[in-house]
């Protein structure tokens, strides 16, 4: 169903439009969750680091899928705000062939540099080859990561954020399905949870891109242009920034991931189940995030600012109660959370996820509000302010993970995130007041 977010309650508009979009995030994110717990439950503590060290990698492809859509999905949804049927769907036509492309180029590179990404980020012997087995199946995979997230894009672009979220729980649960199968009876270990990821993902992909196709052919307009050029150009002024944005936060993950690599197997295996955790709520709350920026996409190209200043508010109310379960499960239950993934008896990898996740939690809400904030400065096109609120928070992170920890070892990576929020949440609250979102333009 398309859904025009310029009408209606704003916060009940935003919760009925969200609302499936967090419960289909929460299933997207069970790939790479399921992934890491069939890894350590099954096949032991190695393969979860093997896991955990090629995911960095992994974010990067992931960043540039999700940066490119973001930029297809504000354009599409202000030309959809603005009644612009035709030029609506010349944009959809051009994401998705400039997303396929961008798909295959990207399947090369995995393909070709895997292991050389691998050894720069100091990735242990022990388990190089198994992570080098999973990011080369992964990046195989690519061109269905992308169609998936165009599908969805647009979807999302149209106010419809029920769809992909059929197809998605039914991938999610093939996937749950032949992770156990394959890492289970068949014993593939690291290679059957890639498998199982390959094809929930291409499943997932075929079934949107269908659903798409027939639901771009039901809307009613002139005939819009297989691919324009000046089209890509409008999209590319949100996609780039957007995909900087999300790449930094993956590079600044790789050079992390190096330090953490520093401390042993043990600790890169409690940190890849903690970061599963947390990438969890994170991931939750930027994909409210890209709801906002749908809705104030839309009512930008409507005109109509005060609504998303109401929008502000019923987002930030929606983002804290999301981030309230997250925050008492792993400040009050960490152990419990690290369990899921590893047995009880591996203390020192519990350990280390422990700590993590116990000086992570109490900050997630005061990171909603700088999510909240990008999500409208995205979404109003005002990419430089959006990139200075952003690339704060990142480039924080890594510096103050490098000055820590030789002073306090893995603890000051892990207090490097709270720092980051911190600065990054007051930057964004700033630009959000000064109205510079009202201004901008796609």
């Amino acid at each position: 169903m398309v859904t025009d977010l310029t009408k209606g309650n704003p916060e009940k508009t935003l919760w009925k439009f969200t609302l499936p979009m967090i419960i289909s995030v929460m299933f997207q994110q069970l790939y790479s969750t399921v992934d890491s717990i069939v890894a350590g439950q099954f096949a032991g503590v190695n393969a979860l680091a093997a896991v955990g060290a090629s995911y960095p990698v992994t974010m990067i492809f992931i960043a540039i899928a999700n940066g490119s859509n973001i930029g297809c999905s504000v354009v599409i949804s202000q030309l959809f705000g603005g009644k612009r049927i035709t030029h609506m769907k010349t944009a959809v036509n051009t994401s998705i062939i400039s997303s396929v492309v961008l798909s295959f180029i990207l399947t090369a590179v995995g393909l070709t540099s895997s292991k050389a990404l691998l050894r720069a980020m100091g990735t242990p012997d022990n388990i190089m080859a198994d992570s080098v087995t999973y990011l080369n199946i992964y990046a195989a995979g690519m061109a269905f990561l992308f169609i998936y997230n165009i599908s969805t894009a647009v979807f999302t672009a149209l106010g419809d954020s029920k769809t992909p979220l059929y197809f998605l729980i039914f991938s999610s649960l093939t996937n749950i399905v032949l992770d156990l199968i394959f890492a289970g009876p068949m014993k593939m270990g690291v290679a059957g949870v890639a498998w199982a990821t390959f094809i929930a993902q291409g499943v997932s992909g075929i079934l949107a891109f269908i659903a798409l196709l027939r639901k771009i052919h039901n809307i009613q307009s002139e005939k819009p242009q297989i691919f324009s050029g000046r089209m890509l150009l409008r999209i590319t002024k949100v996609a780039v920034p957007s995909i900087l944005q999300q790449s930094f936060v993956s590079v600044g993950n790789v050079f992390i991931q190096g330090l953490i690599n520093s401390f042993g197997a043990a600790v890169v295996a409690g940190f890849a189940a903690a970061m599963k955790l947390n990438t969890f709520t994170i991931t939750t709350l930027v994909t409210l995030s890209n709801g906002i920026s749908s809705y104030t996409a839309q009512n930008i190209g409507a005109h109509n600012t005060d609504r998303v200043k109401k929008g502000f508010g019923s987002g930030l109310k929606i983002a804290l109660l999301v981030a309230l379960p997250f925050f008492i499960a792993f400040l009050f239950f960490p152990k419990y959370m690290m369990m899921i993934f590893v047995s009880h008896d591996n203390t020192d990898v519990i350990t280390a996820g422990v700590q993590f996740l116990k000086i992570v939690s109490p900050f997630y809400f005061l990171a909603t509000v700088k999510i909240i904030v990008d999500g409208i400065l995205r979404g109003s096109g005002a990419m430089l302010s959006f990139m200075v609120s952003t690339f704060t928070d990142l480039i924080l992170r890594v510096i103050f993970a490098f000055i820590l920890t030789p002073r306090i070892g893995q603890l000051g990576i892990w207090w490097s995130w709270p720092i980051g929020w911190i600065v990054a949440s007051l930057a964004s609250l700033t630009l959000y007041l000064s109205g510079v979102w009202k201004k901008a333009k796609v």
